[in-house]
């Protein structure tokens, strides 16, 4: 029998078990946790200094020259005058995604992009893919736009002075050079820039981009007279497998259009600029490249782009048969891509700031410098490694496995606006995606078709980069993460109650 008058037992709450490795990976970051962090870092505070104006010359100066300067030489051969039909698909894979973007800036307005969105939506494991993604699709798209700045730069050079930089200082390897130079101090250029602040930076992009969007007007008005019918005659003649091929590759054109959702934490009112910021800038830019693409091929045959990567400059110099006018359209690209490296780097060293504070990442690149409001440690390491890969890496490569990284990460936004919306319904949403989730799946779906359109090459390389980062992750993010830290600290408060 129980004795009736023995005292009862003191009863010591049990802590709740810890959770699972499973529980762990699908950890989801609240979105109030997410937006009450905005512009923390490490000693400092992001400064609020960028309206409507600035944001959206942040996502044309990251879009608009890349593709249309750069990378047509690539598409051309691939599609022949279908070239246009491809920019129209890549714009509207594009499209699709940047609603789901534009929603997902004006509900959760921070600085990591697609990779806090993925946090909020989908978990820590897929919030890390997604930020892996944004590191190729951000830092090495910095990189490939780079290297097409050295060929510009000779155009120039050669316009002017009459002299070029040789084969080996201004070439990477595989193409020719030992060391491509013009890549590497674009980038440094651009890094002395950031280090000012994001003020300073937009004010000089905003610049830069009423610079190239002159150029590119120009080439129109010029190039069109040299328009032949005759070369649209073969629209299609590498059939849509062509088409589709080419728009996997200018996809890596509208790389950018989301680099204003980086500056979430560095706008005035992110809520109500972020989402027009984006579709603006994406309609702007979607309208220029199908121009200037459509009288580009009108002007020159196909087959005769061979992978040009300066294709505009020598469209103006035999459209007018004098050396000025593509000398004039040199200058205008050279400015034109360096403002793309500019917000783009500035775009890779935002991601890494949220990264870093969620502790994914080292704590440097969080770090933000009192006197300028920037994280100038992460400008600098980011910097430097873009630069010395702009130096050893061929474009071509460099651009089909950026594009594939930034499909990736679309096809994860697109996912994420539907599980919000499921999960959060009553956020208030400054933008929201017309026929939801109807629009989300095609704008998944065209990624996962653009995706397929790629080299099996490029898939290597990404399933290569995607074990790097799991390696990354499994070792060092999934065992310092702040959120997983903060946590287990309920668990070993009750334990030792």
């Amino acid at each position: 029998m129980l004795d009736q008058g023995a005292p009862p037992q003191s009863r010591t709450p049990s802590a709740p078990p810890s959770p699972g490795v499973g529980a762990r990976l699908m950890r989801r970051k609240p979105v109030e946790r997410l937006v009450a962090e905005g512009g923390q870092g490490e000693g400092g505070s992001l400064r609020r200094s960028l309206g409507l104006w600035q944001l959206t010359m942040i996502s044309i100066g990251a879009t608009l020259g890349t593709g249309i300067f750069v990378v047509l030489g690539e598409a051309v051969p691939k599609a022949g005058p279908a070239v246009t039909l491809s920019f129209v698909i890549a714009g509207l894979t594009a499209l699709f995604s940047a609603l789901s973007y534009a929603e997902l800036a004006g509900t959760i307005p921070v600085a990591g992009s697609s990779y806090s969105y993925a946090y909020a939506t989908l978990g820590e494991l897929i919030a890390w893919i997604c930020g892996w993604c944004l590191v190729l699709e951000y830092g090495v798209s910095v990189a490939a736009v780079a290297v097409g700045w050295g060929e510009y730069l000779n155009e120039l050079l050669d316009g002017t002075i009459g002299v070029t930089i040789p084969d080996a200082l201004s070439a990477p390897p595989g193409d020719g050079g030992i060391f491509n130079l013009p890549a590497l101090i674009v980038v440094l250029l651009a890094m002395a820039f950031l280090l000012g602040g994001a003020k300073e930076s937009a004010r000089a992009n905003t610049i830069m981009v009423v610079v190239k969007i002159v150029a590119l007007l120009l080439f129109c008005v010029i190039g069109v007279q040299g328009f032949r019918s005759g070369n649209y005659e073969h629209f299609m003649p590498l059939g849509m497998a062509g088409v589709s091929a080419a728009g996997a590759t200018l996809f890596f054109s509208y790389i950018g259009f989301d680099a204003a959702s980086t500056a979430g934490e560095e706008a005035k009112n992110a809520q109500r600029d972020l989402p027009r910021a984006i579709m603006l800038s994406l309609v702007i830019v979607t309208a220029l490249y199908v121009v200037v693409a459509a009288v580009a091929v009108g002007a020159k045959p196909w087959k005769g782009f061979n992978d040009s990567e300066a294709a505009l400059a020598e469209i103006m110099r035999n459209v007018t048969g004098q050396t000025f006018w593509g000398t004039l359209l040199a200058a205008g690209a050279v400015i034109a891509i360096a403002s793309v490296v500019l917000t783009v780097l500035y775009g890779q060293t935002r991601i890494l700031f949220a990264m870093s504070r969620d502790g994914l990442v080292p704590k440097v690149f969080s770090r933000v410098h009192p006197k300028s409001g920037a994280p100038r440690a992460n400008t600098l390491i980011v910097s430097l490694f873009c630069g010395v890969l702009a130096a050893a890496i061929p474009l071509g490569q460099l651009a089909d496995a950026t594009s594939i990284g930034t499909l990736f990460a679309f096809a994860l936004v697109n996912v994420a606006v539907v599980v919000l919306r499921r999960t959060r319904p009553e956020m208030n949403r400054t933008f929201r995606v017309p026929l939801s989730p109807l629009l989300p799946a095609l704008g998944l779906a065209f990624c996962v078709w653009m995706m397929g359109s790629l080299s099996a090459v490029t898939w290597v390389v990404f399933g290569a980069w995607m074990a790097v980062g799991l390696v990354f992750y499994f070792s060092y993010g999934y065992r310092r993460s702040r959120l997983a830290a903060a946590d287990t600290e309920v668990p070993a408060v009750i334990a030792e109650k």
